[in-house]
């Protein structure tokens, strides 16, 4: 079970909760504010990594060997578009769990990525003779 689902919104509503408490109306909207703040950011951050994302051909990487050095158990999906600046090729059936993406290079080297829930479960490099 993924806590973040709960735990954020409840630590906002005891944030909202003890500003309201402590400082009223001016606590409560410093509070929103930031939390409004903190979901742009975080929006910001996604809108970057897919504008890069844009420059190259899906399923396309720099170095597959480099990306499997890099790789690392329990990241998520945008990390790794991130980290590749390329969107992956998806190997799965659309919507099935777990999704099964895949990064080659130019040396017809390939990562095969699959995440489980948007996390980063396992992953294959693949080296041609």
């Amino acid at each position: 079970m993924n806590f973040n689902r709960i735990l954020v919104p409840i630590g906002c509503i005891v944030l909202t909760v003890a500003a309201w408490q402590s400082y009223q109306w001016p606590g409560v909207a410093l509070v929103v504010s930031g939390i409004v703040m903190w979901i742009l950011l975080h929006f910001t951050r996604i809108l970057t990594v897919l504008k890069r994302a844009t420059d190259r051909p899906i399923g396309s990487v720099a170095s597959a060997v480099m990306l499997n050095a890099k790789l690392k158990k329990g990241v998520n999906l945008m990390h790794v578009i991130a980290m590749t600046r390329s969107l992956g090729a998806l190997q799965s059936e659309k919507d099935v769990q777990p999704e099964v993406f895949r990064w080659t290079d130019n040396g017809d080297s390939h990562v095969t990525c699959i995440f489980t829930g948007g996390k980063l479960t396992e992953w294959v490099l693949h080296r041609p003779e």
